[in-house]
C-alpha cells in the first residue's frame, strides 16, 4: 500500500501566525513521520497590531499544553474581560462588550426580552448590570471564574491584551524544543510542479532549495505562495468596511511595570472623525493605534491626532499601514493554505486577527491531507472559512452601520450606506421582534449582538410573549436581585493590576 502521508510542511513566514501554525502542527502532528519547516526572513518585519484577542486563545494554549500564568508572564500581558466602545453611537456615550452572556433565561425566553419589557415600562437600567464581567470591567477588577460557578452569570469568558511579538517569540522556543525547524532566508522563486501546478520547492537567497508536501503561506497582506505563485484572486469589502490605513504607537504606561494610566482588564476602541483608536494596556507599554479611511484624513493628519491622544511618553516612531479589508477568493489551493494576513484582512476592531488564525488552524487539522489533497474536503474547508469571515464582516460592518452620528463625512457615509443581505435580515428580525439570528460559522454569539443592538440603540418592537407569563413585580424583583448579586461579586474581586502583581506579573528589564 502506498504512504500517502504528509512528509514535509513548508511554513512561510513567521511572525504569529507561522509560529501558530508551527506550535500546532507540532502538537498535533508528533507521532507521525513530519518535519515541519518554518522560513522567515529577519530582514522582513512584521504587522505587529494583534495584540488583542477573543476567549478562544485559551484553548488554543491549553491545547498546546501552555500554562496560563506563564504565558501572561513571558508575553507582559493583561487579562481581557472585553471591549469598551467610546463615541461610536453619539459623541459622548459609551458601552461595553462582555465576553459573557446576560442574566439566564426567563420562563423559556432569552434574557434581553425581560430587560426589553422592562424598558418598555420605563426601566432604564443598563444592560451592563446584569453582566459580570462588564461590572468588574468598571471598577478595574478581575478574578478567573471559579471551576463551579455558583450562578449562571458567574461562569464567563476572558481574553488577553499581550505583546505579539513576545507571543510569537514564545511560540518559537515551543516549537523548536519539538522539532520544527527554524530558517532564517529571504525567499527568491517559487517553483511549480508539472503538469498539475502544485507548489514544488521555495528556493532561498543564498540559492538552497526547499521542497515541500504541504506549504503554509504566512507570509502577510502580499501573499507570495496563495496570490503570487497561485492567483487566488482577493475579493474586496471596502464598500462596506472603508478603513484602508492605520499608524500604531505604543507608549508608556501603568501596571506591575510602569507607574501611569490604567491597567484596564479591557481593550478600548474609541471612535474619531475618521475612523477609531484602539488601546491596548499591557504590563509594560499601552498599545495604541489610528484605524482610518485617508479619504478623509491624510497619514501626518492622522499621526499627529494620534499622538495628542496617548497617554503617555510615546515609547517609538509611528507604524503606517496600508491594508485592503476583504479576503482571498480561495484559502486553500492545491497543496497551499493562507493563514492570517495572507489569507484576508477585517479590521482589528474586535480582535479577530489572532482568532482568524487559530480558526483557519482548526480547519487545516480538521481536514489535514494526504499527497493526494482530496477536492473535497479542499472546497469544504474554503466554504467554511468564507462562512466564518463573512460573518464576522458583518459583525463589524453593524458597528459602523448603526452610528447615529453625523458629524463628519466618515460616519454620515457609513450611515447610510447599504449592507449585505445576510446583515439586514439579522438587523430586520431583531427590530421586529427581538429575535437573534445565528448561521452556522459564527464567531459572535448572541450576547455580542445584544450587547451591539443596545449599544447603538437599536430597540426591539416586540419581545417573547413568554416573558408577559411573569408578574410584573416579580420580574422587576427578579431583575433587582440579580443586579445586586452581580454588584457584589464585581466588588468581591481583585483590582486587575493586584491579579497580575499577585499571580503573573513579568520580570522588570
Amino acid at each position: 500500500m502506498t504512504d500517502n502521508r504528509i512528509r514535509n510542511v513548508v511554513i512561510v513566514g513567521g511572525g504569529t501566525a507561522g509560529w501558530m501554525a508551527a506550535a500546532a502542527l507540532a502538537q498535533a502532528l508528533r507521532n507521525r513521520p513530519t518535519q515541519i519547516t518554518v522560513i522567515e526572513s529577519s530582514e522582513i518585519g512584521t504587522v505587529g497590531v494583534g495584540e488583542s484577542t477573543l476567549p478562544t486563545i485559551r484553548g488554543f494554549n491549553a491545547v498546546l499544553g501552555i500554562d496560563e500564568l506563564d504565558f501572561v508572564r513571558s508575553t507582559q500581558a493583561t487579562f481581557k474581560l472585553g471591549i469598551q466602545f467610546v463615541d461610536w453611537s453619539t459623541k459622548g456615550q459609551a458601552f461595553f462588550h462582555p465576553f459573557a452572556p446576560y442574566g439566564a433565561h426567563l420562563n423559556g425566553a432569552e434574557f434581553h426580552h425581560g430587560w426589553t419589557r422592562l424598558r418598555q415600562l420605563g426601566d432604564t437600567t443598563p444592560l451592563d448590570e446584569y453582566s459580570l464581567p462588564a461590572m468588574m470591567a468598571r471598577s478595574l477588577r478581575f478574578a478567573q471564574p471559579a471551576q463551579k460557578p455558583p450562578a449562571p452569570f458567574a461562569n464567563y469568558a476572558y481574553a488577553f491584551q499581550f505583546d505579539a511579538g513576545l507571543y510569537a517569540r514564545y511560540l518559537k522556543t515551543y516549537s523548536l524544543q519539538r522539532g520544527v525547524e527554524h530558517i532564517d532566508a529571504r525567499i527568491t522563486d517559487v517553483s511549480l510542479r508539472e503538469p498539475d501546478g502544485f507548489i514544488d520547492a521555495v528556493t532561498l537567497a543564498d540559492g538552497r532549495r526547499i521542497a515541500g508536501d504541504l506549504f503554509i503561506d504566512c507570509s502577510g497582506f502580499r501573499g507570495l505562495l496563495i496570490e503570487g505563485a497561485l492567483h487566488s484572486g482577493y475579493e474586496e469589502w471596502t464598500q462596506w468596511l472603508p478603513c484602508d490605513r492605520a499608524v500604531a504607537m505604543p507608549c508608556a504606561s501603568s501596571g506591575p511595570c510602569a507607574s501611569s494610566g490604567e491597567l484596564t482588564p479591557y481593550t478600548r476602541a474609541t471612535a474619531l472623525d475618521a475612523g477609531w483608536q484602539w488601546r491596548i494596556p499591557l504590563q509594560h507599554r499601552t498599545g495604541n493605534g489610528y484605524v482610518y479611511c485617508s479619504g478623509f484624513i491624510s497619514d501626518d493628519e492622522a499621526v499627529a491626532t494620534l499622538r495628542a491622544r496617548l497617554d503617555g511618553e510615546a515609547l517609538g516612531e509611528p507604524n503606517l499601514l496600508r491594508f485592503t479589508t476583504g479576503i482571498r477568493k480561495r484559502f486553500w489551493i492545491k497543496n497551499c493554505v493562507a493563514l492570517g494576513l495572507a489569507g484576508g484582512f477585517i479590521e482589528p476592531l474586535e480582535s479577530t486577527s489572532i482568532s482568524l488564525i487559530q480558526s483557519g488552524i482548526s480547519k487545516l487539522l480538521t481536514f489535514f491531507p494526504d499527497r493526494r489533497f482530496a477536492s473535497s474536503d479542499i472546497d469544504e474547508a474554503n466554504r467554511l472559512m468564507r462562512e466564518e469571515y463573512e460573518r464576522i464582516r458583518d459583525f463589524i460592518v453593524l458597528h459602523y452601520k448603526a452610528t447615529q452620528r453625523n458629524d463628519t463625512e466618515l460616519w454620515r457615509m457609513c450611515r447610510d450606506m447599504p449592507v449585505p443581505e445576510t446583515l439586514a435580515r439579522k438587523i430586520d428580525l431583531f427590530r421586529s421582534r427581538g429575535h437573534l439570528v445565528q448561521y452556522a460559522s459564527e464567531s459572535f454569539e448572541a450576547a455580542s449582538w445584544i450587547t451591539m443592538y443596545a449599544g447603538f440603540g437599536i430597540e426591539a418592537e416586540r419581545y417573547d410573549f413568554r416573558v408577559d407569563e411573569i408578574e410584573e413585580r416579580a420580574l422587576r424583583q427578579n431583575m433587582m436581585q440579580l443586579k445586586e448579586l452581580i454588584r457584589r461579586a464585581s466588588l468581591a474581586a481583585p483590582l486587575h493590576e493586584d491579579f497580575i502583581a499577585r499571580h503573573c506579573a513579568a520580570e522588570r528589564n
